[in-house]
């Protein structure tokens, strides 16, 4: 590492590009000496690599605030912690897809959240690349389109989950599950409402359900070209149902829920919300 005069005689387009660009560790005083310099592109670089070093301290933070649970269960010595989430509750159309993950304790992962938080799906991708490369073990269930039709989408999206976990290669102590109980789950539970964005293992999950379908959903794009499978993911956009009224419904068509029901001419199916009312007392 160049000493400190060194670095002050370097052009500050190097610099910027050194401790900028590339997050490289900044030496002591450093920092103050950019403040101090005369040169307002000097003081400049200052205040952005500042501004880094604050952005990098919340975000650890973040990342310790998510570890919450998992480390709870670390301390009483469960190291095999797995995260269960879904993808694909509301769509009309294609499977539900859920992921288990066993990330490694103390595990850190700039940029890892709950993935309806990450609409960029290039960074979704990079991220599940990511959790794969280093989870202890990770695993995909799938429950498909006849299953939902059959056994209804809530407890299809429980038996993807229970489907994931028992596909992990190593059994987990735990599982921390978002807002759900798995029924028949080979381990203990916790369900945590919202758990995607609260616990590190779910958040882990939730990316890569979420990437694996909608790489599903691109690969049915392909198969039924026309319906735009691909961009809106089967879920109830107009542009969905501007297609399912000109070309009619598919096989990947979930033919419990309403809107197709409706394009197919069937009876809705209603839940009963109300409970029916008593018959009339006999007449004296």
């Amino acid at each position: 590492m160049p000493s400190l005069e060194e670095l002050l005689q370097t052009p500050l387009s190097e610099l910027t590009e050194r401790f900028i660009e590339r997050c490289q560790p900044v030496p002591h005083g450093l920092l103050a000496a950019l403040e101090a310099d005369g040169r307002q592109g000097a003081r400049t670089l200052a205040r952005r690599i500042r501004a880094r070093q604050e952005k990098n301290r919340s975000e650890g933070q973040r990342l310790r605030h998510l570890l919450r649970y998992e480390v709870e269960l670390w301390t009483q010595g469960m190291e095999r912690v797995a995260g269960v989430d879904e993808a694909g509750m509301a769509p009309l159309a294609g499977p539900v897809v859920a992921a288990a993950a066993i990330l490694p304790k103390n595990y850190r992962l700039k940029g890892l959240d709950d993935s309806k938080k990450i609409l960029d799906e290039e960074k979704r991708e990079e991220l599940a690349v990511a959790i794969k490369r280093d989870a202890v073990a990770w695993a995909v269930g799938v429950a498909e389109v006849e299953e939902i039709d059959r056994i209804n989408i809530y407890h299809a999206g429980l038996l993807a989950m229970r489907r994931a976990v028992q596909a992990l290669t190593l059994a987990p102590e735990y599982a921390l599950v978002d807002a759900r109980t798995i029924p028949e789950c080979p381990c203990p539970q916790k369900g945590i409402v919202h758990g995607d964005a609260l616990s590190m293992s779910i958040a882990a999950a939730s990316i890569i359900a979420k990437t694996t379908r909608d790489r599903m959903m691109a690969e049915l794009d392909a198969q039924y070209p026309g319906y735009g499978l691909a961009s809106h993911k089967g879920y109830p956009t107009p542009q969905h149902f501007q297609a399912i009224k000109e070309k009619g419904v598919l096989p990947i068509h979930r033919r419990s829920f309403g809107p197709v029901r409706e394009a197919l001419g069937l009876v809705p199916l209603q839940e009963e919300l109300f409970p029916p009312p008593p018959p009339p007392p006999p007449r004296p």
